[in-house]
């Protein structure tokens, strides 16, 4: 920290992660820490996660019982949730350093639709998807450049960014569904590879990408330290104008991603397609642990809360329940997410001795 003044040298030791003096009381065991965390949470997320195959289970005997099937609905649910998913990567990765993209869903659709005009088309599967990529690339540096050199609110730019590109794909497509001829593009969503579907490889994929990004890289430290403090970030040497730029680009380069795998599933595109993608990829990065105000989530969390939603839909649809019922349940699984992000404790102890305290007092 030399050449900072003395009072700002702690601030970003804490921006950059510290050492472990700074994270905690000393003798403070490592599973009540802040750095055991993100495992307490996870093992909660998967014992959610084995609730609801029990609740399946007992609503639904005779389909579990069935030789396979239950491998075959796990599949079925990794598809379901598999666009979200990488989605949700990008959104990890910008929440994570501060912001907020309420764009995501209509960049997948101007990726989607401009993806598949007849002109695009006729460059194959590699033009197809270099264009998708391209565009949710360049939208996404768009939504950085307004919003670190711009000075845009990210609430603000984002959600004119969501406008502007339905609109822009509304103007491409001519409001009209555009199919796809490509059958390398449409196989992406209907071919297997050793009884593994092709999206879930896509998932898999994008998820360790992120996860090595976000944890054993320089970018993942700088963007958990934005997050985290932003003057101190800045004071430490770190540009914050470009490398939130970068974030955005990064999220619209996976909404080119998820254009594909999208367009691939409904074998077409339209203006209309990834209508409220947004909210799921927030409400699934919230509920893996990823705090709102920034500097602190995991890829790991976020895709077990896009695969706790997926359950969901999956455990609702066979049980021929309305999408009313279902969107309110996931609400309050949201409402309560981030009850426990305000009113969480490192401990169960921790949470009664406090409450013996104040008895006490």
């Amino acid at each position: 920290m030399t050449g900072l003044p003395a009072q700002t040298a702690p601030a970003v030791k804490e921006a950059l992660g510290g050492g472990p003096e700074e994270q905690g009381p000393t003798g403070k065991g490592w599973w009540h820490s802040d750095a055991g965390e993100a495992t307490r949470r996870n093992l909660g997320l998967i014992g959610v996660l084995a609730g609801l195959i029990v609740i399946g289970i007992i609503t639904q005997p005779e389909l579990y019982g069935r030789d396979g099937w239950w491998i075959t609905n796990v599949w079925a649910i990794l598809k379901l949730g598999a666009t979200v998913g990488v989605v949700a990567v990008g959104m990890t990765f910008v929440i994570i350093g501060g912001g907020i993209d309420l764009s995501v869903g209509a960049i997948i659709a101007l990726a989607g639709v401009w993806s598949t005009t007849v002109a695009t088309q006729e460059f194959g599967a590699a033009g197809m998807i270099f264009t998708a990529l391209a565009v949710g690339l360049g939208v996404g540096l768009v939504n950085g450049f307004l919003i670190s050199y711009g000075r845009l609110v990210p609430f603000i730019a984002t959600l004119a960014m969501l406008v502007a590109a339905r609109g822009l794909a509304a103007q491409i497509s001519n409001k009209q569904t555009q199919r796809t001829e490509n059958q390398t593009i449409n196989s992406i969503a209907a071919d297997s590879w050793l009884g593994v579907p092709i999206l879930v490889y896509i998932l898999a994929a994008v998820v360790i990408a992120g996860w090595i990004l976000l944890n054993r890289t320089t970018f993942g430290r700088r963007t958990v330290a934005i997050g985290g403090n932003v003057e101190a970030a800045r004071l430490a040497g770190i540009n914050v104008r470009l490398h939130t730029m970068m974030l955005y680009a990064l999220a619209g380069l996976c909404c080119g991603i998820g254009a594909i795998m999208l367009t691939s599933i409904g074998t077409s595109a339209q203006a209309a397609m990834a209508t409220n993608y947004e909210l799921d990829a927030i409400a699934a990065v919230i509920i893996g642990g990823t705090l709102l105000s920034g500097g602190r989530g995991t890829i790991v969390g976020s895709l077990l809360g896009v695969i706790i939603f997926s359950t969901i839909t999956n455990l609702f649809t066979l049980n021929a329940l309305s999408t009313e019922v279902q969107n309110m349940v996931k609400g309050g699984i949201i409402v309560v997410a981030v009850l426990i992000q305000q009113f969480r404790f490192n401990s169960v102890s921790q949470f009664f001795k406090r409450n013996r305290i104040t008895t006490a007092s």
